[in-house]
């Protein structure tokens, strides 16, 4: 039934009824947020925007950075990194606690013949992400996405954050990012 769309009847007051009806026992209010496949998102903390990718086939979120560091502080794991953009010069260095490290597997042709490192390890960090009006804290991996077009790769697990779908054949539905707290 939460497929169900509300189509027009013969009569425009059953239809209205019929809708009313599904939303009020919340059949349709679960449903996701349909985004395109590349969407402008805002970087909430750093005040920056920039295009993403949204990838259902990537389970976590991707962020090009570049010289990351893992250091201690106060007893915890930090990580320190620029942003790394192609049109970045001079990047600000930013500095955050470790989550996590995550492992992802290696594509093949991302190893030199020989080597036996099939992961690699990369370092996770919370962010707060803001796309459309929607500003969720999601786990962020770091890596050299500069190679890229696009320097944030969204997947699968904070899409699920987002409540979103997404349309393949649609680029940036939800507009300019206007967040303004974490929901």
């Amino acid at each position: 039934m939460s497929n169900l769309a509300c189509v027009p009847f013969k009569q425009v007051a059953t239809a209205f009824a019929l809708c009313t009806a599904l939303f009020a026992t919340g059949a349709m209010a679960n449903q996701p947020q349909i985004y395109g496949l590349h969407e402008k998102v805002s970087l909430h903390e750093l005040a920056l925007e920039l295009p993403a990718k949204l990838d259902t086939g990537a389970e976590t979120a991707s962020l090009s950075a570049k010289n990351i560091q893992v250091f201690k502080r106060d007893g915890g794991e930090w990580v320190r990194f620029q942003l790394g953009m192609k049109d970045a010069e001079e990047a600000q260095i930013i500095e955050k606690p470790l989550a996590r490290m995550s492992y992802i597997k290696r594509r093949a042709d991302d190893r030199k013949p020989g080597d036996k490192q099939l992961y690699s390890a990369r370092p996770v960090i919370e962010m707060d992400i803001c796309v459309g009006n929607e500003l969720k804290s999601i786990e962020v991996n770091l890596t050299d996405r500069s190679a890229f077009e696009y320097p944030l790769l969204i997947g699968s697990s904070a899409l699920k954050e987002f409540n979103a779908a997404v349309s393949p054949g649609v680029r940036y539905s939800a507009g300019q990012p206007s967040c303004t707290q974490t929901s």
